[in-house]
């Protein structure tokens, strides 16, 4: 993927467009932000939440996984546009450190973008640290564009 092109769509219309489709996504306790897009890759926050804390201390690895699942998406959309019914078909996450009771930070790079299929490798950190806490593939089946 390049970092050339020009993403379709910013991250404040990306927000717009999935709060509506998801209510209360982006709220400050425990939802997302949209830090960056480009064609290719975003980096979305994950506000932390003592909701998501499971025996132990540690943020579940359920929040982490919804975490590697949504960073591709977005870059998806931010790449292509709004194309909502793109579905997950396979995502794999490496569960490597326990994360801080912080906010996390993924990194998702697209690796492909084909006809129906795009591929993602997702990087998560805790905030304001550089070691990995999960990395994770992602598959994304693309819909067919609408024939007009």
């Amino acid at each position: 993927m390049t970092d050339m092109a020009t993403p379709k769509l910013s991250a404040k219309e990306l927000e717009r467009l999935l709060e509506a489709e998801f209510p209360g996504m982006f709220k400050r306790e425990g939802g997302y932000g949209i830090e960056k897009v480009w064609y290719g890759g975003s980096r979305i926050c994950k506000y932390f939440s003592p909701r998501s804390l499971r025996p132990g201390g540690t943020i579940a690895g359920t929040t982490l996984m919804a975490l590697a699942d949504f960073a591709p998406y977005v870059a998806i959309l931010a790449s292509l546009g709004w194309v909502p019914l793109a579905v997950t078909t396979n995502l794999s996450i490496n569960f490597l450190k326990k994360p801080a009771q912080r906010d996390l930070i993924a990194e998702a790079r697209m690796i492909k973008f084909g006809k129906r299929l795009a591929v993602a490798e997702v990087s998560i950190r805790s905030h304001g640290d550089d070691d990995l806490v999960a990395h994770a593939t992602a598959t994304y089946a693309i819909p067919a564009p609408e024939v007009k």
